[in-house]
């Protein structure tokens, strides 16, 4: 298969469950995301990042924030 294709899907499962574990007081930037799909060895651009949480339908770090728990 293409190269591209495993990337996509290695970067997608990694994305996926790094905000479903996220805090959700304080949610991931797409920056924390670099960040931390960094550590696990995948470096991505931010914008790349964007895009792909974009095509999964994956709200920005604002809007998952849980706005009803104080901190």
């Amino acid at each position: 298969e293409d190269g591209e294709d495993v990337a996509w899907e290695t970067i997608r499962l990694k994305l996926t469950e790094l905000i479903d574990k996220e805090d959700k007081l304080k949610p991931h930037s797409d920056d924390d995301l670099v960040k931390e799909l960094s550590k696990a060895g995948l470096t991505v651009a931010r914008r790349t990042i964007t895009k792909y949480r974009k095509k999964l339908g994956i709200p920005s770090s604002r809007q998952r924030k849980d706005w009803t728990k104080k901190k």
